[in-house]
């Protein structure tokens, strides 16, 4: 059971889980069942056993938001379906923050983050009575800083992407970079450079490169990891982004990060990844500051290995929410 304070949190200590089964940010079949098998593997009541009143209602099938004609915008896939969808997910992730809760958002594809991360940052004017709670901090918290644990920036923008998958540009959005597209005017650039850490990076597109350079941001590659150790390496993005440990955290969670060999059944794998330990450790870290508010976890795909893998990849999914959440 866990009894670290979180210095954000009401009680009695809520999580709420929002499944979202979408894989329009990226064309490989199945991620969008990636959260259908989490909670299968029971992860609900792992989190209960951990103390958490839990709150799931479902996954959110999305299936009123669509779009019948959704041609490219520029290089830009399926642009108004993701759109419309990350938008539904900004305001339900807004809703459970605004009502003191914690929200773990199972994806689906990372494109999900441009919703989540809005929802965790975006003010809005409303007010919660909640006893025994100071009611100023419903009002979601603009002051968060993001880690985001991945072997990838997702920071690419329109005019540096490739291949047009959204999933690899949610970043990009979310700090207000590159051409502005109609259809995205609902994400606001609330999240400043200086407010986010990446950890475990290894495979960057040339233009996403640049964009860190120009934009100072704090990547730790695999490189620093493997050079200074995971404990040192938190310690050095914690300092980094929250050096007084008082700022609320959004912990953003890509399964690639890890090893292939840790968690196969991924989209884009890639070699040379965090170890079972070095991505619980992280997990680990975020929950004793007692600062977590927000955690996502994205890209477990059930389609794209044996089912043994699938098995590996699953749990390890649950591991890590677990300990992010006091396991």
């Amino acid at each position: 059971m866990t009894t670290l304070t979180n210095k954000f949190l009401p009680n009695p200590k809520t999580i709420a889980v929002v499944g979202c089964p979408f894989s329009g940010g990226q064309p490989k079949l199945g991620v969008d069942k990636g959260p259908i098998h989490l909670v299968e593997a029971g992860l609900i009541t792992r989190l209960e056993e951990l103390g958490w009143r839990v709150l799931f209602d479902g996954h959110h099938q999305f299936e009123e938001i669509s779009a019948a004609s959704d041609p490219p915008i520029g290089k830009l896939q399926n642009p108004r379906h993701v759109s419309r969808v990350c938008e539904s997910v900004a305001e339900v992730v807004g809703t459970h923050v605004r009502n003191g809760q914690l929200p773990v958002t199972l994806g689906g594809d990372h494109s999900l983050a441009m919703g989540t991360i809005s929802g965790t940052v975006e003010v809005r004017r409303r007010h919660i009575r909640l006893r025994d709670f100071n009611v100023a901090r419903c009002s979601s918290y603009p002051d968060a800083c993001v880690i985001w644990v991945d072997a990838h920036a997702d920071i690419n923008t329109t005019e540096t992407t490739s291949s047009g998958n959204i999933h690899g540009m949610p970043v990009s959005f979310l700090l207000g970079l590159g051409e502005k597209i109609p259809e995205y005017a609902w994400v606001k650039p609330l999240l400043r450079p200086e407010r986010l850490v990446y950890i475990g990076l290894r495979d960057l597109d040339a233009g996403e490169k640049r964009i860190l350079r120009e934009n100072n941001i704090k990547a730790f590659s695999m490189h620093e990891v493997d050079k200074y150790g995971i404990g040192r390496v938190v310690d050095m993005a914690l300092d980094h982004l929250n050096p007084n440990r008082d700022l609320p955290i959004h912990l953003s969670f890509d399964v690639d990060a890890l090893d292939p060999s840790v968690a196969p059944s991924t989209g884009t794998p890639v070699r040379g990844g965090l170890t079972f330990r070095e991505g619980h450790y992280i997990c680990e870290a975020i929950h004793e500051t007692g600062l977590l508010v927000a955690l996502d976890l994205m890209e477990v795909n059930p389609s794209l290995a044996d089912p043994e893998s699938v098995r590996q990849t699953v749990a390890v999914g649950c591991s890590l929410v677990c300990s992010a959440l006091g396991e």
